[in-house]
């Protein structure tokens, strides 16, 4: 399938066995096992063990499983990146990226640990020199298949204040998007940290929508179904896209480069965005 949802990416702390085992039944697109700010420097070591064996389980069906590592240069990185690799999970996160050369010298690091051919990149973008260099870093490797938009990370470097509605991580984010789209990648939107304020989650979830992201993450399982919900197509919108994809074709078939749909004009553009719904439809179902 061409198409792998991601619109629920849960981070579960990769220290609290019952909460990995808690994550087998929540219907999230995708679980990031955290090594990073979820574990105290203690329990690392051992974090980094039951990370590893919930990966070699097998026992999270449909679910993307991605293992966010401690960044380059921490006194943990490379023997989280020695052991993930060896476990093989779908994906590796790797917070602060914020080179091209980094990225370059995480997918050489991968390849030298005998990281699968199938365990993808995935590049925090939590920075500002990460934001300025986005292109260049989501351009510089066919592994990394994922940019994440660390937005705690990045309001604090930024000095910027949280706001209703994000307006001084707009640029930011919009930048990001512009570079994951340049470069064929998916962009995840940023955490919502009161877990509580389910509206105001809703009100971000609908703005990383219509700004482009593919999905958000997120830190609680409650909020999953909105994130579901809100990238998700409904039933209306697949038909309509079906029934845009037909009378395009049937203009083809006739000899038209354009098509005239419920009395507007449609062309290429429109028939992927029709493509791209019916697609993200079909990978849902088909979990």
């Amino acid at each position: 399938m061409s198409y792998r949802p991601r619109r629920s990416v849960l981070y579960m702390p990769a220290a609290n066995a019952r909460a990995l085992a808690k994550a087998r039944t929540i219907d999230c697109d995708a679980i990031i096992l955290d090594l990073e700010d979820a574990v105290a420097p203690t329990a690392k070591p051992a974090a980094r063990e039951t990370a590893c064996e919930a990966v070699r389980s097998g026992r999270y069906g449909y679910r993307e499983l991605v293992v966010r590592v401690n960044a380059v240069g921490t006194a943990w990185h490379e023997d989280d990146l020695a052991a993930v690799c060896a476990a093989g999970p779908d994906a590796i996160a790797v917070p602060k990226v914020d080179s091209a050369e980094q990225v370059r010298s995480l997918v050489a690091a991968m390849e030298r640990l005998g990281a699968p051919a199938s365990t993808r990149l995935w590049a925090m973008v939590e920075t500002p020199r990460a934001v300025l260099d986005a292109d260049r870093i989501l351009g510089a490797s066919e592994r990394l298949e994922v940019a994440v938009l660390g937005t705690n990370d990045l309001v604090n470097e930024l000095r910027a204040a949280w706001t209703p509605g994000r307006a001084p991580l707009a640029h930011a984010l919009q930048a990001v998007v512009c570079a994951a789209r340049a470069n064929g990648r998916v962009v995840l939107d940023g955490v919502y940290n009161d877990v509580h304020d389910r509206e105001g989650l809703v009100a971000e979830c609908e703005q990383g929508f219509e700004w482009g992201f593919d999905g958000k993450t997120l830190i609680h399982p409650s909020q999953v179904d909105v994130a579901n919900e809100i990238w998700a197509p409904d039933e209306t919108a697949v038909a309509e896209a079906r029934e845009l994809i037909a009378a395009f074709d049937e203009a083809l078939a006739a000899g038209s480069g354009v098509a005239t749909f419920h009395g507007r004009m449609i062309e290429n553009l429109h028939v992927e965005a029709a493509h791209r719904t019916v697609d993200m439809f079909e990978a849902v179902r088909g979990r």
